[in-house]
């Protein structure tokens, strides 16, 4: 086909092996339409045999298509001009849907701004509308490993498709080595060498966010935007906080069905396991299904059931079963209050996590929550609610620093979660030996816990240097010693305002009783973002010689009252 400034865009067309008119179904992708994103969803043979056209488009620059490639800056007018040019196919019933993930997933949108008449409904999957805070970015750290890896991917295929073998070598190369040792780790030499026009530089030096700036004009302009959507995101997905902020964006202002599923998948695979846990067999990917199910609804007119079914359906991990529910759950809370000896750095027994009751919290006369907290030294929380007992109804937790010391030389190392790669959950327990990470372990449940939704942890926290990062990590602590992360969240920090809020990513599972749940403090998470060498420096500038050894103080008790707020629920 021909855009309406005349470049050719190349695309695949797989039709039904029947006569008549069929809807098309349009997936747009920078990635060479041959892979047509199977490494998540089914081929498109398999969508054409259940009753579609499918279109899988090489967009501008791509593939064999025409034109210069630049990241999201042709798909509003190019995803317009294809929908409208995939309505009038042989065969085609004039009703067009898009599905596709990550950039195929942005297409989708990018097309919708667009507001093709064609266009019926979409699914975009593993997508961020905010792409400064949900894609690039994360608390204000730069999303490095994730960044870097994605660039190296992109310039790979530029030098391909421009024959230049050399390049071509050298970004496959330090692909499977990314560099993030240069003289300033954040920006590697081969990028500015090989790639100087790569949208790389431009996130990496827009590191703050203004309204006016460069992120809006990147961002697609959705405000007027309005059809039925089917979401689908990942619990150890790099931009599930994209996915769940969109749904909930849509569910509160659209007039059509808005449907939200998150599988306990990273950014691909979507299988029964993600990282070194295994989910079951459930688990294992329904979309594909699901997609005709939505898609036969929408185009074909046909009561497939889906719209009796429950708006939000979640991958409850640790049940690994699915649940459902009437909204994105913003239900009742837990909160656990930090308490320690002092030693949570290097005593596993030390940190604690204690369960805060806000029915037991009393007001004093100037409307201050009244509890008494002494500057003893504990070590259990039995030791705790004996000293509350002396105390009468009133709880006692004593003010202690615990103290973090971030070596630059050794940075804590990234081990799964959303932000790094592999992703997933895996057994930490190793890694929390180190006396470079602080640890606040609750007690045994006394029943299981049902998490659902977005938590956060509320830390009191000075540093020597003018700038540091604070990486939160939750942990599920079994019976057998294993340590399973389940969620974590990541800060960069300017400046000595407290508490330091760290949003986590969101999240479902039950944790059995008899099991524990843990917090674990670091100030690095490398390579998944850049160390933070405390100069204050964007990451544009800071240089690797320049990493300083930061000390950190975490505060717990009266003065000092850190704590994590998860989003329990009771009852389904």
């Amino acid at each position: 086909m021909l855009t309406r400034d005349g470049v050719r865009l190349n695309a695949d067309i797989y039709r039904p092996d029947m006569t008549g008119e069929y809807p098309v179904l349009l997936m747009r992708q920078p990635y060479g339409r041959a892979i047509a994103s199977t490494v998540v969803y089914a081929h498109p043979v398999w969508y054409a045999e259940q009753g579609y056209i499918v279109v899988i488009q090489d967009v501008r620059g791509r593939g064999t298509s025409e034109g210069e490639f630049r990241l999201f800056a042709n798909e509003v007018d190019d995803g317009v001009d294809t929908l409208d040019w995939a309505l009038r196919l042989p065969g085609s019933s004039g009703d067009v849907g898009m599905y596709g993930f990550s950039y195929q997933g942005m297409t989708q949108l990018y097309a919708a701004s667009g507001y093709p008449e064609a266009l019926k409904t979409i699914c975009p999957a593993m997508l961020a509308t905010d792409l400064y805070k949900d894609w690039a970015y994360e608390g204000g750290a730069f999303c490095l490993q994730m960044n870097l890896a994605w660039a190296m991917q992109l310039e790979a295929e530029g030098a391909r498709l421009k024959g230049d073998e050399t390049a071509y070598r050298e970004f496959v190369r330090a692909s499977r080595h990314l560099p993030f040792y240069d003289e300033i780790p954040a920006s590697p030499e081969i990028l500015k060498t090989l790639a100087p026009d790569s949208f790389y530089h431009e996130w990496l030096h827009n590191s703050d966010y203004y309204p006016d700036g460069y992120w809006p004009t990147l961002t697609p302009n959705l405000d007027d935007v309005d059809l039925p959507m089917l979401h689908i995101g990942g619990w150890f997905d790099t931009y599930l906080r994209g996915t769940v902020h969109f749904y909930r964006e849509m569910s509160d202002r659209s007039e059509y069905p808005q449907y939200l599923i998150v599988g306990p998948w990273a950014h691909l695979p979507w299988g029964r396991r993600a990282g070194n846990a295994d989910y079951g067999p459930l688990a294992a990917s329904p979309i594909d299904e699901l997609q005709i199910r939505w898609f036969d609804y929408f185009l074909k007119g046909i009561d497939t059931g889906i719209l009796s079914e429950k708006p939000v359906t979640l991958f409850e991990m640790g049940s690994n079963c699915w649940r459902e529910f009437d909204t994105w759950p913003e239900r009742s809370t837990q909160s656990y209050l930090l308490a320690s000896t002092g030693l949570a750095a290097v005593r596993e027994d030390s940190g604690l996590l204690l369960p805060e009751d806000e029915s037991d919290e009393r007001e004093s006369p100037n409307g201050s929550q009244n509890r008494v907290y002494q500057n003893i030294s504990v070590s259990t929380s039995v030791e705790l609610e004996e000293m509350a007992e002396m105390e009468g109804e009133e709880e006692v937790l004593p003010d202690v620093i615990d103290w973090l010391v971030h070596d630059p030389w050794r940075p804590v190392p990234a081990l799964g979660g959303h932000a790094a790669f592999p992703a997933g959950s895996f057994d930490r327990a190793a890694l929390d030996c180190r006396s470079d990470i602080l640890t606040y372990t609750s007690d045994t449940l006394d029943e299981d816990l049902h998490l659902a939704g977005e938590g956060f942890a509320e830390i009191y926290c000075r540093a020597d240097t003018p700038s540091f990062d604070l990486c939160a990590v939750l942990s599920e602590v079994r019976s057998d010693g294993g340590v399973w992360n389940f969620t974590q969240g990541y800060v960069r920090i300017d400046g000595g305002e407290m508490p330091v809020k760290i949003q986590l990513q969101p999240t479902c599972i039950r944790i059995p009783k008899s099991h524990q749940i843990r917090l674990s403090l670091s100030a690095a998470c490398f390579p998944a973002y850049p160390v933070n060498p405390g100069t204050g420096q964007a990451p544009s500038l800071a240089r690797l010689i320049e990493a300083q050894i930061i000390t950190i103080s975490v505060g717990s008790g009266n003065s000092f009252p850190s704590r994590i707020v998860l989003p329990s629920i009771v009852n389904y």
